[in-house]
């Protein structure tokens, strides 16, 4: 199905509400650039929306740009339980996962075509019962889908290149790490994100720049086995399976970023800068990404039938409330998730 005519509907969550989500939404909804390609609906309480709009409006730089909640397509559901802007608790944490399951059974449904995240805390989520390791586990469990990734997306103001770095590994404690990676793990990985290069991106034959696991690559088994035991054995075999890619590594995680950063920053020139990365670990991928894109990267997760987008940045909590939280990756997060749903095939 073509969707580049089509009119985008998407939902928009507001995240866990005792954090910033209420505020980066405000800010990103009043913005008209934001909103003119797309009909959004925001999901959650109208209530703790209109009650931060009015104490942000009260309290802060009256020249600041809120949309008022009352011009906001929404659907309410009400918050049980005292929520203190900072404070994540139970209350806030069913709040959040309630909102998120509402805007999955809707989107699957075909209410929407696609959803964007605000932060939620997963220790709330946990005290309210909730056992998942973030939005991305329940956003595949209830699509049914065992095939999921975390894509990080961003642009850059700089240079105008695109910076996408899949992680293999996600919410797992880092001892862990090494006994989950398996050459069949990655495979699944590499296949989700060819797919979302050629589907999503429109780029055919690309260059995917891929992390080695220890220090220096393991420097020849010196510094860790992995590499020699099985990553350059599997890399080896993809690249003979996929002929029409240009697969780079294990590239040692401490200079893969080197190029990236030159192609974002445009500090100097860059010849062929990869087209997508693929870390091994949440910190390996995520630290560079967010030195340089803390501000705009967006978190989309691939191999769901929709399309799911969120702001490369946490509940931060320490501000919320106070009017000072910047909403650029929320911005970016919906204006993606309207790309994406476009170029969807």
């Amino acid at each position: 199905m073509n969707n580049q005519n089509k009119r985008i509907r998407l939902a928009l969550t507001l995240g866990d509400p005792a954090g910033i989500g209420s505020e980066v939404i405000l800010k990103a909804l009043a913005d008209p650039e934001v909103t003119q390609n797309c009909d959004l609906v925001v999901v959650g309480s109208r209530t703790l929306l209109t009650k931060n709009y009015e104490y942000i409006s009260k309290n802060t730089d009256n020249s600041l740009a809120l949309v008022n909640p009352a011009d906001l397509s929404m659907i309410d559901i009400p918050t049980a339980g005292e929520i203190i802007n900072g404070v994540g608790n139970a209350a806030s944490g069913a709040a959040s996962f309630a909102y998120m399951e509402y805007a999955i059974a809707q989107t699957l449904a075909g209410e929407f075509d696609g959803i964007v995240t605000a932060p939620i805390a997963k220790s709330a989520w946990k005290a309210a019962g909730y056992n998942y390791p973030g939005q991305t586990e329940l956003l595949a469990q209830k699509a049914g889908v065992d095939r999921f990734g975390m894509l990080f997306v961003g642009r850059s103001p700089f240079t105008g290149w695109t910076l996408r770095a899949l992680l293999a590994t996600t919410h797992i404690p880092l001892r862990q790490v090494a006994d989950t990676l398996t050459p069949q793990l990655l495979t699944l990985k590499l296949d989700l994100l060819v797919e979302c290069l050629e589907n999503n991106f429109g780029i055919k034959n690309g260059r995917i720049a891929i992390a080695g696991l220890n220090p220096h690559s393991g420097e020849m088994g010196q510094l860790g086995t992995e590499e020699i035991d099985w990553l350059i054995p599997w890399l080896e075999s993809e690249r003979q399976k996929r002929p029409h890619l240009k697969l780079e590594g294990p590239i040692p995680p401490d200079t893969m970023w080197v190029k990236p950063g030159i192609a974002w920053y445009g500090n100097s020139v860059i010849k062929n800068p990869a087209d997508a990365y693929l870390a091994l670990y949440h910190d390996q991928g995520l630290i560079p990404v967010k030195l340089m894109a803390f501000d705009r990267a967006v978190n989309t997760t691939i191999g769901l039938p929709f399309v799911r987008t969120s702001p490369d940045h946490g509940t931060a909590f320490d501000i919320a409330g106070k009017g000072i939280a910047d909403a650029t990756s929320m911005k970016a997060a919906i204006q993606l998730a309207v790309e994406l749903v476009k170029q969807k095939v």
